[in-house]
């Protein structure tokens, strides 16, 4: 029977790692904030934040108390699940069994193929070198058992286990290496169980009625008297459709021609898998053996034949065909559910659609990167009531979470003002000497407490909407702590 030999890569700081790759010298106090009631608290953090005392929990404001220079950026769980599984892909080349570890790790049975890199540790090395080289911290642990891997990366800080030694290297770890639950690792803990060895000795019946038969079976995973699977991901295959021609072709309207069966084919297939296509890439072969290729990608799953072929037309305008053409490929690189819908007349589409249509043929011409939108934020605080998203990848904003007062269309940082922009009062503003006319107000907004920011340092503000005899419409406010006025938006 294989000796199974598992490596367990843990990623302890994957999202600050993600975050940070490509900056070449080391940033300083980095860290990832992620909202948690209402307070934003570290998630994640790299080496020069932990450095500071930093830890993760800490909420942003006392950690910019500890360290100002710290930097910081929202989380994205997308992005690092997807980083994850780049990981994923990429590891197959150390071994054809290959599964993810929850959301920041990968576990891998290397049994038979160690000695094709020159042995364990030669493999490990070589794998921890690629990752850090490409600017990932990484925490190796081989063992035996997937338990034993997992107590090592997570809890020794990484090594390995001699094949038949997993209770020797794993034995003096605390209980909690063992993937238990904080309340049962410290209830053992309160008894004076703080070694996984000291549970080996212990009867399992008791073991079990005492904490749980989790604590038995994890303890029997770890030490393999129990099976623990590991369950690859099965790679997924990209609808795909190909065309070969009879004889080359050249011509734009040809090529066309071929994209439109293409098309067809492989919607009819995303139709009965009930699937949109989210990116395409059109692969054109021509005599020479070199390829070309097209990518199209979309705001929104789509179907839509006599669309697709609108948006690869300027594409495809202007191709270098060489001496011909003679095979052409359609991938459906990414594809999302599309279920069958009713369609209330015929042309009707929903506001939600012609939307994402339009930021596909934006995106296409400028960069799916380069588009981006204004979702409302839940703060009260003129400059913090919105966030910029990505107009393609982020999901539709969210209804407003409270009924707001109307705000003007420009807003700009608090310009000074010598003098209350009341009606009957003069003033002036930027250079122009104005009139009050009609003044609505106040609304008062407080500063939000858990932020420290300087803008806000002298407290609340009284906010009025200002109507000029010259013309502009302004949204100034007061300060009751120093009495200034300042001009912070004007009006359409």
């Amino acid at each position: 029977m294989r000796q199974r030999r598992l490596l367990c890569l843990w990623f302890p700081r994957l999202a600050s790692d993600r975050a940070l790759r490509g900056h070449g010298a080391e940033p300083g106090p980095f860290a990832i904030v992620a909202r948690t009631g209402n307070a934003d608290r570290l998630a994640c953090l790299n080496p020069a934040a932990e450095a500071q005392g930093l830890a993760r929990g800490m909420t942003l404001a006392d950690a910019r108390a500890l360290c100002p220079a710290l930097r910081s950026q929202p989380a994205a769980p997308e992005r690092d699940a997807a980083l994850l599984g780049a990981l994923h892909r990429w590891a197959g080349r150390f071994s054809p069994l290959v599964a993810r570890d929850g959301a920041d790790g990968l576990m891998l049975d290397i049994a038979g193929v160690a000695h094709l890199f020159g042995g364990e540790a030669a493999l490990v090395a070589e794998v921890a070198g690629r990752l850090e080289r490409a600017g990932l911290g990484v925490v190796p642990g081989l063992a035996d058992t997937r338990g034993a891997a997992w107590a090592l990366a997570h809890h020794a800080g990484g090594g390995r286990a001699a094949p038949g030694g997993t209770l020797a290297a794993i034995g003096d770890l605390p209980p909690a290496a063992l993937r238990l639950a904080p309340d049962t690792a410290a209830a053992l803990a309160r008894l004076g169980l703080r070694r996984i060895r000291d549970l080996v000795g212990m009867p399992r019946a008791t073991l079990a009625r005492r904490f749980g038969a989790e604590t038995t079976l994890r303890l029997d995973q770890a030490l393999g008297a129990a099976p623990e699977p590991l369950a690859p991901e099965a790679p997924a295959v990209a609808p795909a459709v190909r065309l070969t021609l009879p004889e080359p072709i050249g011509l734009l309207a040809d090529v066309q021609a071929g994209l439109d069966r293409l098309l067809a084919r492989l919607f009819q297939r995303l139709e009965a898998a009930h699937r949109g296509a989210r990116a395409l890439r059109l692969e054109l072969a021509r005599v020479d053996r070199s390829t070309l290729t097209v990518d199209l990608r979309l705001a929104r799953p789509l179907r839509d034949a006599a669309a697709i072929a609108a948006l690869y037309a300027p594409r495809l305008d202007g191709l270098d065909a060489g001496f011909g053409i003679d095979a052409m490929r359609l991938v459906a690189l990414d594809t999302d559910p599309l279920p069958p819908r009713q369609i209330a007349s015929a042309g009707q589409e929903a506001a939600a659609d012609r939307l994402a249509d339009l930021v596909t043929r934006l995106a296409n011409r400028l960069g799916f990167e380069a588009l981006e939108r204004l979702d409302p934020a839940e703060s009260h605080i003129p400059e913090r009531a919105v966030s910029v998203v990505s107009a393609a990848f982020a999901p539709p904003p969210p209804a407003p979470w409270h009924a707001q007062p109307g705000r003007p269309v420009t807003l700009f940082a608090p310009e000074p003002l010598a003098g209350p922009p009341l009606p009957g009062c003069r003033f002036r503003w930027r250079g122009v000497w104005l009139t009050g006319q009609a003044a609505q107000g106040p609304e008062r907004i407080a500063p939000e407490w858990w932020f420290d920011d300087p803008a806000w340092a002298a407290g609340p503000r009284d906010y009025w909407q200002v109507e000029t005899a010259e013309g502009p419409r302004l949204w100034a406010f007061h300060t009751p702590a120093n009495g200034a006025w300042a001009v912070q938006g004007e009006a359409a």
